[in-house]
């Protein structure tokens, strides 16, 4: 198993300190997410139905025609290569390693490329899996030029696979009003904008032909009625979702401002994160862990990505560990 984000009680563990003392930065999950109300007892007692509303909440919140839901974008992830022969897939660079593992697995060829080789190697390739923006560089792409790269994949019966788990606080770029076309395949979820990570709901956007082979692979129920019941309403839910587009802008503005007022310069990030490379990334991730904040390690390449803070308290506990910790011995190792 691969290891991410969120691996608190074995932190707690490790570094002997208190589950409950824990400020964990290490998910890019929304720390303020959808507040979620009682459940009616209808939610737990009735199998989950496709009639409920749920499907159309999603569509008209992604703009998407066709789409199916899944337990988490993950699902999807896992069950996309085993719908296509051997291929030759190449997968962003650094990105979400779920993705390389899960065409690997499946007996596909799996090459990882830089943002600047991509334009080489969609000639190469039958399939292109992009995360965007990325994880954990915040890395975007313009529409234009993912639909180019998706008519060239479609033109030999390939696939573009468009992982836009971050993508909700940039809506305007998103390409699953695209979905209809040949070969796009756009995969997004409800864990890292709407905080609904436990609910395990996603969505898949593309041609209804993949979504029913993709359905008949899954089986029945792969969302839970209440999962159901609250991603129906966490969709529908525009105030929220207006309100908490602005709040993330402005606390990520606000994280990469104070990473830089103590000399640790963000590489890139979203509005859900702050990304740092440098090759000091261990030795920061342990100083930062002693004092009850985890942040997600990455050793290929070394960098760490800072998740918000969910309060004020949250926010003051960082600036003083970081002035705690002495990041001058961090200073100006970013690569």
């Amino acid at each position: 198993m691969l290891e991410h984000g969120g691996r608190l009680r074995e932190a707690a563990t490790r570094y002997d300190i208190p589950l409950a003392d824990w400020l964990d930065l290490s998910t890019g999950i929304n720390p303020e997410g959808w507040p979620t109300p009682l459940l009616p007892a209808s939610a737990w007692s009735r199998l989950p139905e496709e009639n409920d509303g749920l499907e159309q909440a999603a569509r008209e919140y992604y703009g998407a025609e066709h789409l199916l839901p899944v337990a988490g974008s993950q699902a999807a992830i896992q069950a996309l290569p085993q719908l296509r022969s051997p291929s030759r897939v190449s997968v962003l660079y650094p990105a979400y390693a779920e993705h390389s593992a899960a065409w690997r697995r499946a007996g596909h060829t799996v090459m990882a490329v830089t943002r600047e080789q991509l334009n080489e190697a969609v000639p190469q390739s039958d399939v292109l899996v992009l995360i965007h923006p990325n994880n954990p560089t915040g890395a975007s792409f313009k529409v234009e030029q993912l639909l180019d790269w998706q008519m060239q994949l479609a033109a030999r019966d390939g696939w573009l696979v468009v992982d836009e788990a971050f993508m909700d606080v940039t809506p305007e770029q998103s390409l699953c009003c695209y979905s209809c076309r040949p070969g796009l395949i756009v995969l997004r979820s409800l864990g890292k904008f709407f905080g609904l990570a436990g609910a395990r709901v996603g969505f898949v956007c593309a041609q209804p032909e993949l979504l029913a082979r993709l359905n008949n692979l899954l089986g029945p129920w792969t969302v839970n009625t209440p999962a159901r019941w609250v991603a129906t309403a966490a969709l529908k839910d525009r105030a929220w979702q207006n309100g908490a587009r602005r709040r993330l802008a402005h606390d990520s503005a606000c994280l990469h401002t104070l990473l830089m007022q103590h000399g640790l310069s963000p590489t890139g990030g979203s509005a859900l994160f702050q990304w740092i490379r440098t090759p000091q990334a261990v030795q920061l991730h342990e100083a930062l862990a002693r004092h009850g904040i985890l942040t997600r390690l990455f050793t290929n390449p070394p960098s760490l990505r800072f998740g918000l803070p969910g309060n004020k308290k949250d926010w003051r506990r960082l600036a003083a560990v970081l002035v705690g910790i002495d990041t001058t011995n961090f200073s100006g190792a970013n690569a």
